[in-house]
């Protein structure tokens, strides 16, 4: 790599600056106080990973960027001490004050592993810290573990007299609780609690697990333990008014709703009217208005009338009512009404029902300036069902010359209903999976009078339900799109008639398909610091349905070989993507991210190739970051057109592997170090695109490859990204030329985000 003259000494300027800030660390650490410089664990055991030991560390240094520099306390200290200058106040709130080392802490954090070790089977381990101070003010912590002989179970048994309770802690192929395993009081802990979960699904509303105890008796030569499950001393010497009602199965007797009115359009009213409905075993009061509808409610709860009482329909309930966009706030509660019945009182607080809001954007394509615009309406309950009606307007303007103005129009329809949509679905169903149904429309028109007018028409029919919070799903019915050029100038139609590719996708054709898409996450918000996984994945398919229709019907191809609706051409293909990720989490200010994407899209039968809108493109924000978008392969094919060749800078298959580490630097501010490689193929042979066909011996040696750093504000909200890639090895170039050394403008490319990248 290399710089200019000019730029070197600006670049020594900075990094003196940042290691005259690192160099004094200590800058607002009081005298006789030491600021608390690193802290080190040791352990013998492999057993329990150091990550999970971590977390029992109850004071850590300041946050580091990439482990070495103190970026966040260095801002800190670039504050002077009269706090009445606004840049000092500004400085100290975007930084990190001091982390002054407390002895306390330390005693506090070794008690906090010695805790953790011994509820993991290690009862005589021994935890020491030791405290240095390797330089003035400065602190090191490093905690010494010795785990020792661990404990573990020599038998379980169950002394349990309640018949069912006993049955289910007796059910050795469900129980957590192992012999020969380690003696883990974190295990036994989840054992009570499955117990109590299975127990309390059979009615048993006043059961707890503070009820069940266990008893251990342990041998200290042999560390060995045999372990035994009981009712605790309490209950034992309970009357036994005390444990008949502890032991009493309850079922729902009624189910009594009552939604609050909309204050942000309700007039205040200290006695509102109240709107009274009942429905067999279901009461419904409203405020002033019914704001939702009865059987909407009713199907969104999985508390049932008649069948016992269950914690998971209790859970299943508030998931399923606040996953209604009318509904902000939902609260259960229980009432016992006899000596075996319970009511359900269910308060609804309705959301906000409509917004409206707009975007902006400055645009810069094929040196021509614009601008867009977006205004976006949404209403969470149109027919008083929670269904959600939104729209989107788009208007874009580009400048292109005296008397040359290309413009873009279009809009965005959606209906989503809470549930499915089925002619037999039965209310069961529609309350064992929650599911929206989704109607969709479309309209795009794009006049560009240097090169042509375009039409894009659509709809869609789709399905979306989850499995718990991990996985989700969304099944595209059908999904109908038309597009059409009717105005193509003649110097652009030139361009056009020069590649076969191009005629191809600029002839109007029809898009008829169904798919099928997921998703899956394994981010537990319980334990934001553990490494997870992510993955996407889908499939489609088009035109199957019409082939059909055209081979029951007999119909004629045409001249070109090619069957016709309406006398349009439909595409007739198959395309699906894999993209997996995993983040490996240092610290809460440290990740490393692994990604790699893979997508393979075939046409057949009445296609010769894919439609444009379903091809894969390499480059840009989410892909090689050294290219911008469609500026990648496919293959070592190198454009040398006039235009921006979009069309043939796409391809059928599609890889990307990426690499970044992320790390907090201060204020909402995060940076990213990444290495990226990728590229796209074609499935076929194409004239056009010489050079872009997928060979299993040279598709290595064609992946492009980048490296760079971004910067992320992070507002929670929204992510704003910028990237600045650049070119390692670039495959369309000459063999000598490839691996680019000798680094050139052209060699670099930044990319403009909203969102991390995967």
């Amino acid at each position: 790599m290399k710089f200019s003259k000019g730029s070197l000494p600006h670049i020594l300027v900075f990094v003196l600056g940042l290691l005259a800030v690192a160099c004094n660390p200590t800058k607002y650490v009081p005298d006789n106080e030491h600021l608390l410089n690193n802290v080190k664990i040791e352990t013998d055991n492999k057993t329990i990973p150091k990550e999970d030991i971590s977390t029992y560390l109850r004071q850590t240094p300041n946050n580091e960027i990439f482990g070495v520099f103190k970026m966040q306390l260095g801002i800190y200290n670039l504050a002077g001490a009269d706090t009445s200058k606004w840049i000092n106040r500004r400085l100290k709130k975007i930084g990190e004050e001091p982390v002054i080392y407390n002895p306390l802490l330390t005693t506090i954090t070794e008690k906090e592993i010695t805790k953790l070790f011994s509820n993991k089977g290690y009862m005589d381990v021994k935890v020491n810290s030791e405290v240095s101070f390797p330089k003035e003010k400065l602190a090191d912590v490093k905690y010494s573990i010795q785990s020792n002989e661990p404990y573990t179970l020599n038998s379980y048994s169950v002394n349990i007299n309640q018949p069912e309770l006993s049955d289910i802690a007796s059910d050795t192929a469900a129980s957590l609780i192992k012999t020969g395993k380690l003696f883990n009081s974190d295990v036994f802990d989840e054992e009570r609690d499955r117990i109590t979960s299975k127990f309390r699904e059979l009615g048993y509303y006043n059961f707890t697990k503070d009820l069940l105890h266990y008893y251990a008796d342990s041998s200290l030569v042999s560390h060995k333990i045999d372990l035994v499950l009981e009712m605790n001393e309490q209950l034992k010497k309970s009357d036994e008014s005390i444990k008949k009602r502890i032991f009493q199965q309850y079922t729902i007797n009624k189910v009594h709703f009552y939604c609050e009115s909309d204050k942000t359009t309700d007039a205040v009213n200290l006695s509102p009217e109240l709107d009274t409905l009942a429905l067999g075993d279901y009461e419904l009061v409203y405020e002033n208005k019914r704001n939702i509808r009865p059987a909407v409610l009713i199907e969104h709860a999985l508390i049932v009338p008649g069948k016992p009482y269950g914690d998971r329909s209790v859970e299943r309930t508030y998931s399923s009512l606040n996953s209604l966009s009318a509904i902000k706030y939902v609260n259960v509660s229980f009432r016992e009404v006899a000596s075996d019945k319970l009511d359900c009182y269910i308060v609804i607080t309705p959301n906000k029902l409509q917004t409206i809001s707009a975007d902006g954007e400055i645009t810069y394509s094929s040196g021509y300036w614009g601008f867009g615009g977006n205004i976006n309406y949404g209403h969470r309950n149109a027919f008083k069902g929670s269904e959600t009606i939104s729209a989107k307007g788009r208007l874009a303007y580009e400048y292109q010359g005296t008397g040359q103005k290309a413009i873009e129009v279009g809009t965005d329809l959606g209906l989503k209903f809470p549930t499915f949509l089925l002619p037999f679905s039965s209310l069961d169903m529609r309350r064992n999976i929650r599911a929206n149904t989704e109607i969709t429309a479309t309209f795009s028109y794009r006049d560009r009078p240097k090169e042509y007018t375009g039409i894009v028409t659509g709809t869609g029919f789709k399905y979306s339900w989850s499995e718990k919070l991990q996985v989700k799903h969304n099944f595209d019915v059908l999904d109908i799109s038309y597009v059409n050029y009717p105005k193509i100038t003649g110097e652009y139609q030139n361009y056009i008639n020069s590649n076969p590719t191009f005629a191809y996708n600029f002839q109007p054709h029809l898009i008829m398909r169904t798919g099928y898409s997921g998703s899956y996450s394994g981010f537990n918000a319980a334990q934001p610091l553990r490494n997870y996984t992510t993955m996407n994945y889908g499939i489609e398919t088009a035109g199957n349905i019409l082939q059909g229709l055209n081979s029951v019907f007999n119909a004629q191809r045409d001249t070109t070989g090619a069957f016709k609706v309406f006398g349009i051409r439909y595409a007739q293909y198959v395309k699906t993507d894999f993209q997996i990720a995993h983040h490996h989490i240092f610290d809460e200010s440290n990740r490393l991210v692994y990604h790699a994407g893979l997508g393979i899209a075939v046409p057949y039968g009445n296609a010769e190739r894919m439609p444009f809108e379903k091809r894969f493109f390499s480059g840009g924000a989410n892909s090689v970051r050294g290219w911008t978008a469609y500026q990648l392969g496919p293959g070592t094919y190198r454009s040398r057109g006039n235009y921006v060749d979009y069309n043939t800078q796409m391809g059928d298959i599609k890889l990307d592997l990426n690499m970044e580490y992320r790390t907090k630097l201060f204020w909402k501010l995060d940076g990213a170090f990444f290495l990226d490689a990728g590229n796209v193929w074609t499935i076929r042979d194409y004239e056009a695109q010489p050079g872009g066909a997928f060979r299993f011996d040279k598709f290595l040696g064609q992946l492009g490859i980048a490296y760079g750093t971004g910067i992320r504000a992070d507002f929670s909200f929204v992510v704003l990204r910028v990237d600045l890639g650049v070119k390692l090895f670039n495959p369309a170039l000459d063999r000598t030329e490839q691996w680019r050394t000798n680094i050139k403008a052209e060699d670099f490319a930044f990319n403009l985000a909203i969102g991390y990248p995967f």
